[in-house]
Formats: structure tokens, C-alpha cells, sequence
């Protein structure tokens, strides 16, 4: 036992806590190496030699001396390869029945005594070793995965279910880069190293050296010259993924390539590959694996958030001073501080003695109040929730059929098992009571899940068992969609309670097809620089596996940010899908008017002009939905071949118009930009800078660097509210454009959709709308125009 760890148990939750936390360590590793297959000797075995294939729709199988290899090209384009026997279903991920296959894919004789399934978006060669190959259409190697190689028990009993380990190598390009994991502290780029595959709460907080976090995914989105792919295996199992960037040779001729090696501790090996441009490879992702959850509107506004508002007296005092200087404020969250002893699904009466009335208050003024859930439930007869769940037998039971107890902020808790259907119903029952006090939303915490422990892993023990929808098996397999099964009941409850309501939920935790359910955030993340600096790489790289809501605990959840850190924060903030600050018990204040006149007048600016800027955001969430592409994405999305934007990891574009530049270090008040292709406007000052190439731009405390792609069309906030549009003026000879989404409320009504083209005569914009709304918006021109015209769709020039 590490004593750091036992100082950290005690800071978290206090001597008494502390302590328990050392029994809960001890009882779960006695309880794992009581019901845990005792390690023994292994063998290796590998596919050996192809000894023939069969044709099946889309594609077929493949035998081996040893193994088996399956593989199926969906009617998208998608790839499916698994060993052993492995299908598509049952997954986690997959967001319906397995998608229908391509008919015209077929499995043909290859050269050297291979086999290959050609179709018309990609290729895939299995050589008679087992290595594969993924090809673009016109033969490009994009991936080359070696023979895989598994080490399985050598005295295993007669129907021992125990899955082997595995280990799968694989190759890409020299000039590849990786990005994904689900959400990492470093990144977005991927470099050389070795990322766990096991959802872990850090403890406190964490900065970018911290590894894994809450959220891993086996996701890698690899972008070459070559192209683009995106790699799932599909495994909920332990594991590590590590990474060895590719070296080029510089003239000698001689690439080194990159290398991952992907080692899982059980488990099926299967996995999909999605080939082509960021977006195709996206869009393709979204159809396997479910749309994104569309947020309510007000969801796309600011949220301010602590841990210890401690009444209803200082929530009141808090939303009156956002308002008191006009300040936008779109939702407050309570944390644990309002529960009854941190009880789930309850409330401290004393400090919230009428949580429905502070409720409507809030929101008579636009504040919506949002309520922390955590799976803990404390054991202690009467309490409702635990008796309840006693009689309906929903707790995660240990091997020898005990519920398993844990130590989380109630003090000794069971946990309901989400992999179950029934559970889920039972669970999503409760937040009835949520919606009853007023409550427009949820955020789930604590569900990696965490277990306070003063040594080892801080969850479940990993012989605990589970239902895993009807199949069965242990926390081993269980534990990385715990939060994802957990986020699924809130959802679908919420949906049955309130169907005419889209629901708002985010969650720490989850895995693939979180966003099917809601978003995420960062989690706990320290503040300082480089924790700001990682609430970046965070977004990024969620967007990329997928789940496009998402967003950092702004100026960080630990301590008291200096002034310009705190205001950098927010400025960053500003522009990404969930901006929201929050702090620990312990932490400084977040509220702007905090940190000084000049701090709140800088702030008030950042604050406006999200507000402005919510009728883009509702149009890019819209747009994630229907095709799966995040609102944050990386410089070089449109651009995946500009190996300079690829290594490009300070600046972002959000949707199609825009490209943010945030402020990362302290001081800077210029910084260097590294332009995609086009002309891009600079927000501020109207200023063109011409790509591709570097620009360098001011950056002065009051506003962070936002440059404007040439010809957009922006949808707007007036200061009255109404949507209008910001047209910028393109290029001559070139045209431009830009979509708005517009909604009539909150619920499920399909939106009307309108499409603009611009494109200049002379020395003004000419704007062509078409959709499905005939409404004349208000326009401004800006850029390199002096006019505006609006035209009909088709009209001559």
C-alpha cells in the first residue's frame, strides 16, 4: 500500500472516510483473489496458415489453421473484421441491429495464396498469415494489421469461460497521425507512448500528464496523405493501446512506419474500420454507433456551476448578480451540497427548505437549475431508494450473491447494475422526484464507477458480478460502460417522463455511443495552464470519437485561478459546445465580478457574445445530429492532407465559419495562427489574411484571436434576441455560404432548414437563400464589400 495514496483518501473524504477506504481496498482485493481465475501458465497460438474461404453477403470468412477471420462490408462503406467466431452483435456501441451489408462486396482469391473483399469504398487484403490490409479503392495501404496473437490458459478447466488475452499490431504510414482514445489530457495528437483503456477518476484532479481519465474509448482516428480512417475495436475489457509515431526518411528512402500494438485482458477481437474524409468517416461513425442527442437550446448557453452553494440564500445571490449586471446566464448546477447527506434523489431541507419555488424562480428570470446524480446508493434502512432497490434486487451483487458495498460521498453505498434492462427502468423512476423539484436537467457523476479506495483501483471489485443485458459476466467486462448503461436509463426515463421535452444530461463517464444519450465534460481538471491548455484536447478529441457536446470545468475545478487564467478560461470557454464553470468545495470563486472591474468587464464581453452566438451553435448541434460532425473540430478537417494543420494543436474551427485561437499562455497578448486555405477575416478588426500559412494576430486581455472563413453566412443573436445573419464577403470568382437551423421550441418538431450561397458582383454580396422557411432574415456585410443583395435561389447573375 502506497501511503500518498492513503493521504489523498484522507483529504478526500476525511480521517473517518479514510480509514474505510483502507477496509474497502482490503475487502476488495479479497474478494477478487478469492472469485478470480488464479494466473497460471499460457500458451500462445496464432491464426497459422489460410486453408481456405467461404462467400458470404459482403464479404466472408476466411479459416486459418488456428482461428477464423470474418469479414463484412456494410452497405456505407464500413468494415467489419472478427476473429474467433466474433460478430457485430451484441454491442454496446452499436446503436441499432447490425447494419444491412454491401451485396456488392466480394471475397475473391488474392495474390500469394491470400483472399481479399473489394468494394467500391475500400479494399481489404487477408494474407494467408492473417495479416490484413485496409486499401483505399485505387490500392493506397492505409493500415496494415499483423497477425494476432492470443495467450490462453494451458490447464483451463472443462468449460472454463475465461476469454483469452490478446494482442493486435498493427502498421500505418510514416507521416500518420493518431487522434481519439476517448477523452486525454494530451492530445489532441496522439504521440508516441501507452493509453489505458479503463475509465478511472484521477482522484482530485488532473492535468495533461494524467493517464487514463473518465472517459477512454479504443477509438483511433488516423490521418496520412493517404487518407483518413477511423479504428474501433469493439472490446469493453481492460486494455492498453500504445502508440509509436512513424519516422520518414528524410530523403534516404527509408520510412520508419507507425506502429500501435492494442493488448486486451479478454474479450472478443473484432473491429470496424470507416474509411475517407473526416466528415464521410464521421457521418459513417454516427450511423453505427447512434446520432448525437440533440441539447435543448438553453443548453447552449453559459452554466455556472459549484460544488458548495450551500442554500438557497447563495444560489439566489449568485443568479442575482449575473443578472444585477446584466451579465447572460443560461443554467446554475447543484451538487452534492444540496442533497440530505449526499443521499441520492433527495434534499436537504434546511438548506433548500422550498426547491421548487427557487426553481420557478430562476426560472421566471431564463436560469434553469440542473441536478447532480451519482449511481451511489447509501446502504442504511429508510432510506427509500436503498429499500427499494433491496426489494426490486438491482445492486451489483459479488460472487458469492452480496450486494457489493463501496465507500462514495454518502459513506458505505451499493451501486445498481445499469446492464441490466429492468434495473435501468427501476433507476429511471427516480428521476421523477428530480423533475418534481424543479429540476430541467441532470449530470451524472461519479459513475466510472468510483469506489473510494486507499490502495488499488477505486471501483468495483472486478469479480463483481453483472447482467450485461442477459449474457452475464463480471465487473471486468462491465466496467467501462457502466457509465454509458447508466446514462442510457436517465435518458430514456427522462424521454418517458417528458416526452414533448428534449432531455439535457451529460455525463463523466461513458464509452462508445455516449452521444446517443447526451454529452460530456471534462471532469476534474486542475487549474493552471496546462490544465487549460488540456480542457482543449479534450473537446477535440471527443468530437472526434463522436460525442460533440462536451466541455472543461472553466478555470479549472481545484483552487483559485489568477485573474488572466480565469479569463483566458472563459474566453475559450466562450466557443466550445458545454461552456460551463464549476469549482470544488474547497476551490476559489468563478463568478466574473470575482476577479476585479477589468477581469468583469472582459468576461461580460466573452459571456455576450456566446450569447450571440447561440443561433450557430443550435444550427451546428442540429447539424452533428443529422451527420454526426462535431461542433469543435481540428484545423485540418476540411484540409486532412496539410501535414502543417495536422500537427496544428492551439487553434480549432468551429462548424465551417469559424476558427478559434485561444490564448494558452500566460501573458501572450499576440500569437501566431496557422491558416487553413482561403481567406479568413479577423472578427475584430475586419482584417484578411490569406492561407494557407501563418498569420500573426492581436490577442490583446479583452478578446481572444476569431478569424471568419471568407463567404460565410453566420447566424446571429441580435440584441433583441432575433436570429439575423452576418454575411462576410467571398472571394471573387469563388463562392461561399452557410446553413441556419431554426426551431419554433424545445421538443422534437422537425426544424426548418435554410441554406444560403453568396458570392460577389462587383462590390457587393450577392445572397441566395433556399430551405424549407421563405423568411427574409436581417443581414450585415462584412469583409471586403460595401452592398448586400438578396436574391432568390437560381437567380441570374
Amino acid at each position: 500500500m502506497d501511503a500518498r495514496d492513503l493521504v489523498r483518501s484522507v483529504k478526500v473524504v476525511g480521517s473517518a472516510g479514510g480509514l474505510r477506504t483502507v477496509r474497502a481496498a482490503w475487502r476488495r482485493r479479497r474478494l477478487d483473489a478469492d472469485a478470480l481465475p488464479a494466473t497460471g501458465a499460457e500458451r500462445a497460438r496464432m491464426p497459422g496458415v489460410a486453408e481456405g474461404a467461404e462467400p458470404l453477403p459482403g464479404g466472408g470468412v476466411v479459416r486459418f489453421a488456428r482461428s477464423s477471420l470474418r469479414v463484412q462490408v456494410a452497405a456505407g462503406g464500413a468494415v467489419f473484421c472478427g476473429w474467433d467466431g466474433a460478430a457485430p452483435e451484441p454491442s454496446y456501441a452499436l446503436a441499432g441491429p447490425c447494419p444491412e451489408v454491401d451485396q456488392r462486396a466480394v471475397l475473391e482469391p488474392d495474390k500469394d495464396d491470400g483472399w481479399r473483399v473489394v468494394s467500391e469504398r475500400v479494399t481489404v487484403a487477408i494474407a494467408r498469415d492473417g495479416a490484413v490490409e485496409i486499401r483505399t479503392p485505387g490500392g493506397v495501404r492505409l493500415r496494415r494489421e499483423l497477425p494476432p496473437r492470443w495467450w490462453e490458459p494451458v490447464t483451463a478447466k472443462e468449460g472454463d469461460p475465461e476469454p483469452p488475452r490478446w494482442t493486435q499490431r498493427s502498421e500505418v504510414a510514416a507521416d500518420a497521425r493518431c487522434f481519439g482514445l476517448g477523452g486525454r489530457a494530451v492530445g489532441p495528437r496522439l504521440r508516441t507512448g501507452t493509453y489505458r483503456l479503463w475509465n478511472t477518476d484521477p482522484g482530485g484532479s488532473f492535468g495533461p500528464e494524467d493517464d487514463p481519465l473518465y472517459l477512454t474509448m479504443p477509438v483511433q482516428f488516423v490521418v496520412a496523405d493517404a487518407g483518413c480512417h477511423l479504428l474501433f475495436h469493439d472490446n469493453t475489457w481492460d486494455g492498453e493501446v500504445k502508440l509509436r509515431e512513424g519516422v520518414e526518411g528524410e530523403g534516404s528512402g527509408h520510412d520508419r512506419p507507425g506502429r500501435c500494438e492494442v493488448r486486451m485482458q479478454g474479450g472478443p477481437l473484432r473491429y470496424w474500420v470507416f474509411v475517407g474524409t473526416p466528415a464521410r468517416v464521421l457521418h459513417g461513425w454516427a450511423q453505427l454507433t447512434g446520432s448525437p442527442a440533440l441539447p435543448p437550446r438553453w443548453a447552449l448557453g453559459y452554466h455556472h456551476a459549484r460544488w458548495g452553494f450551500g442554500s438557497d440564500d447563495e444560489v439566489r445571490r449568485v443568479v442575482n448578480g449575473y443578472l444585477e449586471r446584466g451579465l447572460p446566464l443560461s443554467a446554475l448546477h447543484l451538487d452534492i451540497d444540496h442533497l440530505d447527506g449526499n443521499r441520492v434523489f433527495t434534499v436537504d431541507r434546511e438548506r433548500f427548505p422550498d426547491l421548487p419555488k427557487l426553481a420557478a424562480d430562476l426560472a421566471d428570470d431564463g436560469v434553469r437549475l440542473v441536478s447532480i446524480v451519482d449511481p451511489g446508493v447509501k446502504a442504511e434502512p429508510g432510506n427509500p431508494v436503498y429499500e427499494s432497490g433491496v426489494r426490486s434486487d438491482v445492486f451489483v451483487r459479488d460472487a458469492r450473491g452480496e450486494a457489493v458495498r463501496g465507500e462514495v460521498w454518502p459513506g458505505a453505498s451499493v451501486f445498481p447494475d445499469f446492464t441490466s434492462p429492468q434495473v435501468r427502468e427501476w433507476w429511471g423512476q427516480w428521476y421523477e422526484e428530480r423533475l418534481a423539484q424543479g429540476f430541467a436537467g441532470v449530470w451524472h457523476d461519479m459513475n466510472e464507477p468510483v469506489s473510494f479506495a486507499a490502495f488499488g483501483d477505486p471501483t468495483l471489485p472486478l469479480s463483481a458480478r453483472h447482467a450485461l443485458e442477459g449474457h452475464g459476466g463480471d465487473h471486468r467486462q462491465a466496467h467501462n460502460v457502466y457509465g454509458l448503461t447508466m446514462a442510457r436509463a436517465g435518458h430514456e426515463a427522462l424521454c418517458r417522463l417528458r416526452p414533448e421535452q428534449r432531455p439535457f444530461l451529460f455525463s463523466r463517464s461513458g464509452w462508445v455511443g455516449l452521444q446517443r444519450y447526451g454529452g460530456t465534460w471534462s471532469g476534474d481538471v486542475a487549474t493552471g495552464w496546462p490544465g487549460l491548455r488540456a480542457s482543449l484536447s479534450l473537446v477535440l478529441g471527443l468530437g472526434l470519437c463522436g460525442v460533440p457536446y462536451s466541455g472543461p470545468d472553466v478555470g479549472g475545478f481545484t483552487g483559485s485561478p489568477e485573474p488572466e487564467l480565469y479569463l483566458r478560461w472563459l474566453q475559450l470557454g466562450a466557443y466550445l459546445p458545454l461552456f460551463r464553470t464549476h469549482a470544488a468545495l474547497t476551490a476559489g470563486r468563478r463568478e466574473p465580478w470575482e476577479f476585479g472591474p477589468e477581469v468583469l468587464e472582459h468576461a461580460r464581453a466573452a459571456l455576450c457574445e456566446r450569447q450571440r452566438l447561440v443561433p450557430y451553435f443550435l444550427t451546428l448541434a442540429h447539424l452533428a445530429q443529422r451527420t454526426g460532425a462535431p461542433y469543435v473540430r481540428p484545423l485540418w478537417w476540411r484540409w486532412p492532407q496539410d501535414r502543417a494543420l495536422r500537427d496544428c494543436e492551439d487553434a480549432f474551427l468551429l462548424g465551417d465559419s469559424l476558427l478559434v485561437a485561444p490564448v494558452l499562455e500566460e501573458g501572450a497578448r499576440r500569437r501566431t495562427v496557422r491558416l487553413p486555405r482561403g481567406r479568413w477575416y479577423d472578427a475584430a478588426t475586419g482584417r484578411a489574411h490569406d492561407g494557407p500559412g501563418r498569420a500573426v494576430v492581436e490577442a490583446p486581455l479583452s478578446r481572444v484571436p476569431v478569424l471568419v472563413r471568407a463567404g460565410s453566412v453566420l447566424p446571429v443573436a441580435s440584441e433583441r434576441g432575433e436570429t439575423e445573419l452576418e454575411v462576410w464577403a467571398p472571394v471573387a470568382g469563388r463562392t461561399g455560404g452557410g446553413v441556419l437551423v431554426t426551431e419554433t421550441g424545445e421538443g422534437w418538431a422537425e426544424p426548418a432548414t435554410v441554406r444560403f450561397t453568396t458570392r460577389l458582383r462587383g462590390d457587393r454580396v450577392v445572397v441566395e437563400q433556399e430551405g424549407t422557411e421563405d423568411v427574409k432574415y436581417a443581414m450585415r456585410v462584412r469583409g471586403d464589400a460595401v452592398g448586400l443583395e438578396h436574391a432568390e435561389a437560381g437567380a441570374a447573375n
